[in-house]
């Protein structure tokens, strides 16, 4: 990774893909949708554990070499002269690894009201009424409610990734996260790039806010969630009511930590929108 690293991750449904797509417009990044790079950095941590008999064989400094030369073997073919920006909600679980593997690297989380990226996905789900989403299993029968549920669990959509957040927010290595509030991203994206940009060190490049391009139709697709990565072409808050029963939105009302000054304790920046 000869020209650095830097992982997007946090909430779904909060921007992730929207920056991917507006940061992958300076030629010197690149950047996308979830990679298969967490999927393939966990199946070594556990092929490199001692449910492995042969991990006796195999010391800190080997499992430190083995998971960095996954980036740079993945990327060497793809994009060796940018800077990269890989995405994966599980990467605020991993501060305490990323830290000693890139330590100059920075991971930026997008958040959202949860109340809002719960209605976003049920939007998702009614818009595609006659597919069956991967996000429930593919399973006919669910109410609203039943929907939620399951998004909110631990091992949900947004559960497991909020979760994760709150893991990365509280923790040592809390400085390396930028938050960044959906609010801000869509308000405000000029703004918000450039404080961004500071914050990484980057020499700033001008954005074009009115044509973002990004899609993956066929990912989507075999999920049976179309249109769960396409962004619009002009970056943009919208303003709508919400599809959901007023007390499931609600539930969710106390969820946004990080809008909580006293619960800052690691001092993370956050990039939010101040009107």
């Amino acid at each position: 990774m000869d020209h650095g690293i830097h992982f997007i991750s946090g909430l779904p449904r909060s921007g992730s893909t929207l920056l991917a797509g507006i940061l992958r417009q300076n030629p010197r990044f690149h950047a996308g949708m979830t990679s298969p790079v967490g999927a393939m950095y966990m199946a070594l941590e556990t092929a490199m554990s001692r449910r492995n008999e042969t991990a006796v064989f195999i010391d800190d400094a080997q499992r430190r070499a083995v998971l960095k030369g996954l980036f740079s073997n993945y990327y060497e073919t793809i994009h060796t002269e940018k800077v990269v920006f890989d995405t994966n909600r599980a990467w605020c679980t991993k501060l305490p690894a990323l830290a000693q593997l890139f330590p100059a690297a920075r991971v930026i989380c997008c958040v959202r009201d949860i109340g809002w990226i719960i209605d976003s996905i049920e939007r998702l789900v009614r818009r595609n009424a006659f597919e069956l989403s991967g996000i429930f299993g593919f399973e006919p029968g669910g109410t609203v409610y039943t929907r939620v549920n399951r998004l909110a669990s631990s091992d949900g959509l947004v559960g497991y990734a909020l979760d994760a957040l709150r893991e990365g927010f509280f923790g040592e290595e809390a400085a390396r996260m930028i938050l960044v509030e959906y609010q801000a991203l869509t308000r405000a994206p000029r703004e918000t790039l450039r404080h961004l940009y500071a914050m990484l060190n980057e020499p700033y490049f001008e954005h074009d806010f009115e044509n973002v391009d990004y899609q993956a139709d066929d990912f989507d697709l075999a999920l049976g969630s179309r249109g769960l990565h396409t962004v619009r072409r002009r970056v943009e808050w919208v303003e709508r009511r919400s599809v959901l029963p007023p007390a499931l939105f609600d539930r969710f009302a106390g969820d946004m930590f990080w809008r909580v000054p006293e619960a800052n304790i690691r001092n993370v920046p956050i990039i939010h929108f101040t009107g």
